[in-house]
């Protein structure tokens, strides 16, 4: 910066001879005594023009240091204006003014004290040269009030320059600092911004949004480039906010991110006292927050089990045990055999359904890894085939590249379950059954599980994932519930599409590493 002020200060020094030069040349050549000072003037303005030519070297290279430069830059305007105020008749010309403005200039600049020194050297020149004149008889004793009052204004002007420099300098280094407090503050309040487990977007009284977090990045499904209306990103969102402007008081309603199939609870905070300024818009997960409620109310479930399973599965091996020697005793007895294999179908229902229950602990016990669904499936089907005891063929189009990462003990338990519905309730003929795998626009590979049964009831499709629910007087009610957790448990999504005819069941997998770049 000093380097830069001392160019600026040469180049004004170069413009101002080149115009004194001009007007003296043009204008005021009668100003001088004798041919000889206008000679004298015109060496003196050349000599202080190759000065400050030089000087433009000096500035370049940074050598010699800057107090020293500064010096000398000042002393050669010092000796040249004297020199100009005695060949224009001393004080009387007026030009020992223009000594304030290159002081002004040199104090500004300095970086120490050497501003008074400019200004004791520029009141010694004066003196001098006054001092001179009245030797020769030119000049009168009495006009040295003028000069002395001359050499007091430029100690003045030194002085304040000085001061104004120096307090200029102390405010550049405060907002410097203040600058640097900033730019942590806003580091800090990005780091926050970004672990903040709720989707945080800025959106200014225009309705356009300037920022966001990775998290809403994740709940909208995109990564808009701020600023950007948020019309265009979450059109419903959109219209939320400007419903909460008009009415503060009424609570904003749940929005749906269309490229995440997720529910969003927006929460309005003022970003000032003022509604029409910026708004922080909180995006809160609703299928997670159901999620955690549903994690919490089963966590007492959960621990129960644990520690009742065997309880629970010893009087259940009694029961049976017990069952099957009433039956082996019975005979030819109806009745008897009856009962018996009524105690026998629930004590295994029971046995299922503590079953099922212990799995909703081992699901994050996961191990995912690639598959090729093109290969996988056509094993897993034909297993299921025997297993279930399927005398016709599942349809299965799935194309040569699929692939997705997944426990795959998990997989096959979610689609066994899936398949093994999809038969119980389709017509049991050539097709009634199908498995087809496509590519979404997300670059999301989706498997979907169709059958040509009838089609989930509207008021049971709402608790189709809910625990223990079930249409069925044998079932359990987990067997949904547990695919849905397993899937979430390798960031896949399990739904139910309702279609024209039939049913079908939907996982959409988690893009692949490679597929993402």
């Amino acid at each position: 910066m000093y380097w830069r002020s001392l160019g600026l200060l040469n180049a004004f020094r170069l413009a101002s001879v080149i115009a004194l030069l001009a007007s003296s040349t043009w204008l005021m050549p009668r100003s001088f005594a004798s041919p000889t000072a206008w000679t004298a003037f015109l060496w003196l303005s050349s000599i202080y023009t190759f000065a400050g030519l030089a000087f433009i070297a000096g500035i370049q290279a940074r050598r010699p240091s800057f107090d020293v430069q500064l010096s000398v830059h000042a002393t050669t305007d010092i000796l040249f204006l004297v020199s100009l105020v005695h060949l224009f008749g001393g004080m009387r010309s007026e030009l020992g003014i223009l000594l304030l403005c290159y002081l002004a200039a040199a104090g500004l600049i300095a970086r120490g004290r050497m501003t008074l020194f400019h200004a004791a050297c520029a009141s010694v020149a004066l003196l001098v040269e006054h001092t001179l004149r009245v030797i020769e008889g030119v000049a009168d004793v009495d006009a040295y009030t003028g000069v002395v009052l001359l050499c007091l204004a430029c100690f003045a002007v030194a002085w304040l320059a000085h001061r104004l420099a120096r307090y200029a300098r102390e405010s550049e280094a405060l907002a410097q600092q203040r600058g640097e407090d900033l730019r942590n503050l806003a580091q800090l309040n990005a780091r926050i911004l970004q672990d903040v487990s709720d989707g945080v977007l800025v959106v200014d009284a225009q309705g356009d949004m300037w920022q966001c977090n990775d998290q809403a990045v994740r709940l909208i499904g995109q990564r808009p480039e701020c600023p950007v209306p948020l019309e265009r990103v979450l059109p419903e969102l959109d219209r939320v906010l400007k419903a909460w402007r008009e009415d503060p008081y009424t609570p904003p309603a749940l929005v749906q991110a269309v490229a995440t199939r997720k529910t969003l609870r927006p929460r309005f905070v003022p970003a000032s006292f003022t509604m029409t300024g910026d708004i922080l818009v909180y995006l809160e997960d609703m299928d997670r927050l159901r999620r955690e409620s549903q994690q919490l109310k089963l966590a007492a479930l959960g621990r129960l089990t644990a520690n009742l399973a065997h309880e629970i599965r010893n009087p259940l091996g009694a029961i049976s045990h017990a069952a099957q020697l009433l039956d082996e005793e019975a005979g030819d007895d109806a009745l008897a055999k009856r009962l018996t294999r009524i105690i026998g179908d629930n004590a295994g229902r029971l046995e299922r359904m503590v079953a099922d229950v212990l799995e909703l602990n081992r699901r994050d016990r996961l191990n995912r890894v690639p598959i090729a669904l093109a290969t996988w499936l056509d094993n897993f089907l034909e297993d299921v085939r025997q297993a279930e005891s399927i005398p016709v063929g599942i349809v299965c189009t799935c194309p040569a590249g699929a692939e997705v990462s997944f426990d795959a003990g998990h997989l096959h338990q979610v689609l066994w379950n899936l398949v093994r519905n999809g038969w119980r309730y389709c017509n049991k003929v050539p097709g009634s059954l199908k498995v087809t795998v496509t590519l979404g626009d997300d670059n999301r590979w989706r498997l979907d599980v169709c059958n040509d049964g009838p089609p989930v009831p509207l008021d049971a499709q709402t608790q189709l994932f809910e625990p223990f629910f079930t249409t069925e007087s044998k079932g359990t009610g987990l067997g949904l519930y547990i695919a849905r957790e397993i899937c979430a448990a390798n960031s896949a999504w399990l739904e139910y599409l309702p279609v024209e005819e039939g049913a079908c069941f939907r996982i959409v997998f988690e893009v692949n590493d490679g597929e993402k770049g």
